[in-house]
């Protein structure tokens, strides 16, 4: 299936990924910074006291940033989890039928999310909402993270729904799951 907004789908992916990359480096300078903290109390200094305040916070923000910016990436590249042992064995002009129905109910989904994702965003810029953490970080941050990445799913299902709702109108019959949003 060809995506039209591949580069968007793309960057979203890339995202996710630079905050993954920045949950690594993150752990790993905390870990590093114990291994001198234990080395300098070896040696008979001080402690130094390398750590990252709020570690666990950033950490599960920048979690929900990958797992909602790569969500999709994941989609137009077959990543996500379906279920085909029974829509493979339909004939093809039931297949498509019942994966525009699947593509309807997860397009629902996913809208009525970013509908809710949208308000509650709204909210915590309204009331000025903070993490309760060590850190006072402002909710909108990892809120906008996961509106963007649900926005970016809408519209690859979108993409998805709309390329095979013409395949059922105009061949059904040449349907196969891989029309169905895979490379």
């Amino acid at each position: 299936m060809r995506y039209r907004l591949r580069p968007l789908y793309t960057l979203g992916g890339y995202l996710a990924a630079t905050c993954l990359c920045l949950i690594c480096g993150l752990i790993t300078a905390q870990i590093l910074g114990r291994i001198v903290d234990r080395l300098a109390i070896q040696l008979g200094f001080d402690r130094i006291g390398l750590a990252i305040p709020g570690l666990a916070e950033i950490s599960g923000f920048l979690l929900v940033g990958a797992s909602f910016l790569g969500l999709a990436y994941t989609f137009i590249h077959g990543g996500h989890i379906r279920v085909t042992l029974l829509i493979g064995r339909l004939p093809p002009a039931w297949r498509v039928q019942v994966e525009l129905l699947c593509l309807s109910l997860a397009l629902l989904l996913a809208v009525y999310l970013g509908w809710n994702l949208f308000w509650l965003l709204e909210d915590s810029i309204a009331f000025g909402e903070t993490s309760y953490g060590l850190l006072s970080i402002p909710l909108w941050i990892p809120q906008s993270a996961m509106l963007a990445g649900v926005v970016l799913f809408c519209l690859a299902l979108l993409e998805a729904w709309l390329i095979t709702l013409v395949i059922a109108l105009t061949r059904p019959s040449s349907f196969r799951i891989d029309d169905a949003g895979h490379e």
